[in-house]
């Protein structure tokens, strides 16, 4: 059975202590405590039964209470076990730093450390490329390499398509107003009264 214990918001760590300490010294039937990541106020501890977990939690400092509605495993699986996102960041890419102390920075991945998780960049704003060391999850990718190849190839073609006029559409047309021109005017380039 899993017991929630509610403690003091940011003393987690200091109650988990607190109750390791009181299971490992009176060699209560608890089988495992946990406290989650990013879960505030709250403990998860397995016991053998609801007395067992009451008196490893009893008069202990920053120690609430026990919730009186025991959870599953199902229930806080997705709080336990830890899940390996995709990273979705790629060498060449155009990031914007999300953490200290570079916040707000735009920057170019240089190197990739998928088993740190970390990135290697270089700040966009820097006069002189300072490779820095910072955690994926402080990143986001703004723009990628790829689709500026692909945008910059498009738009290369359509300059190309722009430049290449048919020989038989524009340029006859200049060439009959070149003549009217022309004729209006004498036939000659040169006004009469130079």
């Amino acid at each position: 059975m899993i017991f929630i214990i509610k403690v003091t918001t940011n003393k987690e760590d200091r109650a988990f202590e607190l109750i390791s300490d009181k299971i490992h010294k009176k060699k209560l039937n608890v089988y495992s405590l946990a406290r989650p990541h990013g879960l505030r106020g709250y403990i998860f501890l397995e016991a053998e039964d609801r007395d067992s977990a009451e008196e490893a939690a009893y008069n202990l400092p920053y120690v609430k209470g026990i919730i009186g509605k025991t959870v599953s495993y199902e229930e806080v699986k997705n709080m336990l076990e830890p899940v390996m996102e995709e990273i979705n960041i790629e060498k060449g890419d155009i990031v914007e730093i999300i953490g200290e102390p570079f916040k707000k920075e735009k920057a170019k991945v240089v190197r990739i450390d998928k088993s740190k998780g970390e990135a290697v960049v270089t700040l966009l704003a820097a006069v002189v490329p300072i490779p820095v060391t910072v955690k994926l999850d402080n990143i986001k990718v703004i723009r990628r390499e790829k689709e500026e190849e692909k945008s910059s190839e498009e738009q290369q073609d359509l300059k190309t398509q722009e430049e290449a006029v048919p020989l038989g559409s524009e340029n006859s047309d200049m060439e009959d107003d070149d003549d009217e021109d022309s004729s209006s005017q004498g036939g000659l380039l040169i006004p009469d009264d130079y």
